[in-house]
């Protein structure tokens, strides 16, 4: 049963990051596509929308970045409580209550790791959505010129 909790811990956090990594990509296709769609183009009010669009797209970049970075201090954490558990760690002694209290601090870390990366991970969503939003108002506002 053991093989079978962790290979589904595995498949869950690829997909995870592949998620992540596509949105990304998504966040980052958005600025590039902007800025190549107005190359050519003079600054004017009518362009707001699409600045904010490229703002909230720079934004989910960098919740998407915060999220990766997270969700990495929490796999440390995860290391280090197992390796304090087995009695491997080199900072922490083998004794029953420093290996309970190390334990609880490393798995009360993780878990605020886990939360934050959670709330990164859903702003970097939202805000790409937001920005595509912004975008198709201003093609709208740029169509009806």
């Amino acid at each position: 049963m053991e093989n079978v909790d962790k290979e589904l811990y595995k498949q869950l956090h690829e997909s995870q990051a592949k998620y992540t990594y596509f949105l990304l990509a998504g966040a980052a296709s958005g600025i590039a596509f902007a800025i190549s769609d107005t190359r050519d183009s003079n600054i004017a009010w009518s362009m707001l929308p699409l600045g904010i669009s490229v703002f909230c797209w720079a934004l989910s970049f960098f919740a998407g970045c915060r999220n990766r970075q997270y969700f990495h201090s929490t796999l440390y954490a995860n290391f280090n409580m197992i390796l304090v558990e087995e009695g491997r760690h080199p900072d922490i002694p083998q004794h029953p209550q420093l290996v309970a209290v190390a334990t609880e601090g490393i798995k009360k870390a993780a878990e605020e790791n886990s939360t934050t990366a959670n709330k990164w991970a859903h702003r970097q969503f939202w805000l790409l959505v937001i920005g595509g939003l912004f975008y198709v108002l201003w093609h709208i506002i740029r169509m009806c010129r």
